[in-house]
């Protein structure tokens, strides 16, 4: 059997203790390709990782014009040197030998290659001929988590003003949408408040739903590190599953899902009760706070028990343990950004540290996390559903303040109603008002809920598709035009990471064959198309990264996501930068909120709020009148039972997740060998209890079957909470025989063919974490592997 590589049996490496206050230990992790030393690499390129949301920086080894290695930058704020695993091995899926080389048209039913000019002419042919004969609501962009801020925000400016359309939104639908509303519902705009060195000083970390040493590995090292040193922090982790994190915490909350709201109502309940708020900080920077008390008052831990079966005792033990931190630091993630009442259970985290002071002080740090690499930029550019630099789609002088950027008229960027999120995008292609959908750097196939009405929907004659990917994936497959990418080292761009801080990566080698960079294959749309401004010249006038990069400067000056202090030459001098940096903070901002909350007055704030159980927007004229100071908004929330409950037929709660091996929907880490073969197949996470009622047990095969469909997985006992079953999402089908659907029985390998077609009402996220299911054996041939690699988990 062959040996697995150390940091993949270990991956967080080895210890490095800290004491709180103190600066994190540098340690520098590496990775060359076999047989080589750092003396036989030709040169180092400056980067960061773009398969996590964590932003670790790292050079790219060179060697011959190819890729042969990484090593961290112990130079940088995020990691200090240090590398997670699929930052050591990722960078090998560049050299996959089924890269995309040329592009790809649909003729007769089968995509053949052609060349760029075949393949952008059907794309403005048919471009034209919709904005012709159905406007330009007939056309919409879903794009990722993984593009630069530079392609984020050509794509943004040519959809808004070029195309003049609503729909356009990214994949960080899934994962994020609830991180950027949560804190506009709270602080009335978008931005963590937190910084990840505020681990380096909490005396209390507090995770909410989020598998830190799975998701973001570097940042579990530095908790690690932390753990190990003196004064270590108490822990305290929210997750149905005993994931690494709840194994080191003080105390393991592990809810029914669907019940997140009724869980931090408890939480408050106590920390009110018990006296543990700071009064003075309310009064001076919050609205709200009586109507919060009020709803919280009969939320009593043994309230909250029975919802959610946790023993009332262990929530009054994490309460006293926030109540009683001097130095509280929190993150959330998918366990409450993806599961029902999400919003609003987000926004009561915030609650939790505004009713204790704790904002804008090292270790009183708050962090609505994000799930990809720039899922940040997506929300700054105004590619996830938003306007451009956190600006308020329903405010006038924002929407003029931008057409004067863009230099057109008011009326030329859509407004009339909020930006189209993507689960609405494709009930619009559903129905047929929306006809053509260009898809870049994401794989809906496998990532969106219900898979066979996704395939259906984007396999549909009247839908014209374009993908824009570096693989032929379960998308491309359907698509009408298929263009090769550039990628990661093959591209230059910056990216923000989940604490605001900004990284630039650099180009260290070329694509292959005719593979062009995201940036470069918008710019070439938009020239094609001709867009122009309100005086007849080009409404694109960039031409290259840096000069995109200044023009968004130019759009993001005076905004709470203020860029103009960059440039490339500083995110060249060893760290990445924390924004806001301007030429009053030329070195960045470390945390938000430090002299009060500053973007949420109605005239600067990028939204006037929702209700946290409808979605309905709240009116500008009630926001003024409930908020006239521009403060934090204390929101309560009523708990309500999930809309998708067990049944007889379909007894047990499904949740999907990560593994630590595997990024979205493995179309890179599934083609690097360390990765695949830590977890190459599907797998059940259940109980030993559960599953031994069901007279089933380890290694067995089943399938976990919901109202829209079935999976099969191989099943593995752990310590999780009775009456649940887990599975990872990132499986699809491009590395099996069926190319980009299940076998004919309909049982798939992704367990997205199971969840369901539902969604936060504010958010609009849809909810991975809510379907009722049954688990039964099944012995059909030919299923996921049983091999020990498939445990998937370190």
């Amino acid at each position: 059997m062959t040996t697995r590589p150390e940091r993949i049996d270990n991956p967080w490496g080895p210890r490095t203790p800290y004491a709180p206050g103190t600066p994190w230990p540098d340690r520098t992790d590496s990775h060359l390709a076999p047989g080589l030393s750092e003396e036989d690499v030709d040169r180092w390129v400056q980067s960061a990782s773009l398969l996590h949301s964590n932003g670790d920086a790292m050079d790219i080894a060179v060697r011959e014009g190819r890729i042969v290695g990484v090593r961290g930058r112990t130079t940088d704020r995020v990691n200090r040197g240090r590398l997670g695993p699929k930052d050591l091995y990722g960078w090998q899926a560049n050299h996959a030998p089924d890269r995309l080389p040329r592009p790809l048209v649909r003729d007769g039913g089968r995509l053949v290659e052609c060349d760029w000019e075949t393949a952008m002419g059907r794309i403005v042919t048919r471009s034209k001929e919709l904005l012709e004969h159905q406007g330009p609501g007939s056309i919409g962009f879903y794009t990722t988590g993984q593009l630069f801020l530079e392609e984020y925000y050509t794509l943004t400016v040519l959809a808004r003003a070029g195309i003049g359309t609503n729909h356009l939104d990214g994949n960080t639908r899934l994962c994020t949408a609830t991180a950027a509303e949560a804190l506009k519902e709270t602080f009335g705009c978008d931005g963590q408040p937190g910084s990840y060195e505020d681990i380096d000083h909490a005396d209390v970390l507090a995770l909410f739903g989020h598998n830190m040493a799975e998701t973001q590995t570097v940042l579990w090292m530095r908790v690690l590190d932390r753990l190990a040193g003196a004064a270590p922090p108490r822990l305290v982790c929210v997750d149905p599953r005993r994931t690494p994190v709840a194994q080191r915490a003080e105390v393991h909350l592990a809810p029914r899902s669907g019940t997140n709201v009724a869980l931090l109502n408890a939480l408050l309940h106590e920390v009110i009760r018990t006296g543990r708020i700071d009064r003075d900080y309310i009064d001076a920077h919050t609205v709200g706070y009586e109507e919060l008390a009020a709803r919280v008052k009969p939320c009593t831990p043994q309230w909250a028990a029975g919802i959610c079966d946790v023993p009332a005792a262990a929530i009054e033990h994490a309460a006293e343990i926030i109540g009683g931190a001097q130095r509280l630091t929190s993150t959330v993630l998918q366990g409450v950004y993806q599961s029902h009442q999400a919003t609003a259970a987000a926004v009561q985290v915030n609650n939790l540290h505004l009713i204790r002071g704790m904002l804008g002080r090292p270790g009183r740090g708050l962090l609505q996390m994000n799930g990809q690499p720039s899922a940040e930029n997506t929300r700054e550019c105004g590619a996830n559903g938003d306007l451009p630099g956190f600006r308020n789609w329903e405010n006038d002088e924002h929407v003029a303040d931008l057409a004067r950027i863009w230099n057109v008229t008011p009326d030329r960027i859509p407004h009339y109603a909020p930006p189209t999120h993507a689960m609405q995008m494709f009930r619009y292609a559903e129905q047929g008002s929306l006809r053509m959908l260009w898809i870049s750097g994401t794989n809906p196939a496998v990532s969106l809920p219900e898979l066979c009405r996704i395939r259906s929907i984007l396999s549909q004659e009247r839908l014209f598709v374009v993908v824009q990917d570096l693989f032929l994936t379960e998308t491309a497959q359907l698509a009408d035009v298929v263009l090769p990418a550039a990628t990661w080292g093959e591209k230059t761009g910056t990216l923000t990471n989940a604490d605001r801080t900004v990284h630039l990566s650099e180009k260290a080698v070329e694509p292959p064959g005719e593979a062009r960079t995201d940036l470069d294959i918008f710019l070439d749309y938009a020239a094609r198309m001709d867009f122009r401004d309100k005086d007849g010249e080009p409404l694109i006038t960039w031409r290259d990264p840096e000069s995109a990069f200044a023009a968004w400067q130019r759009c993001s000056a005076g905004r709470p996501c203020d860029y103009t202090g960059l440039s490339y030459a500083k995110l060249r001098e060893g760290s990445g930068i924390q924004w806001p940096c301007t030429e009053q903070a030329p070195h960045g901002t470390a945390r938000l909120y430090t002299d009060g909350i500053t973007f949420a007055a109605a005239d600067i704030c990028e939204t006037y709020g929702k209700d946290l159980v409808t979605g309905a927007s709240v009116a500008p004229v009630e926001y003024r009148s409930l908020n006239p100071d521009g403060k934090a908004v204390l929101k309560a929330a009523e708990y309500l039972p999930p809309h998708e409950d067990t049944s007889t037929d379909f007894p047990l709660q499904l949740i999907t997740g990560r593994t630590v091996y595997h990024f979205h929907t493995r179309t890179k880490t599934g083609r690097v060998p360390e990765l695949n073969s830590a977890a190459p197949d599907v797998w059940a996470e259940m109980s030993p209890g559960q599953a031994a009622d069901l007279g089933l047990s380890d290694g067995d095969m089943v399938r976990v079957s919901t109202a829209r469909g079935a999976a099969r997985a191989r099943l593995r006992t752990t310590g999780m909470r009775e009456g649940m079953v887990f599975m990872p999402f990132h499986y699809g089908y491009w590395d099996t025989p069926g190319g980009y659907r299940p076998a004919e029985d309909g049982a798939g390998r992704a367990a997205n063919e199971t969840t369901i077609s539902d969604w936060d009402p504010v958010s609009k996220q849809p909810m991975f974490k809510t379907a009722a299911a049954r688990v039964t054996r099944d012995d059909t041939p030919g299923g996921p592997q049983s091999d020990e690699a498939t445990r998937g988990r370190p």
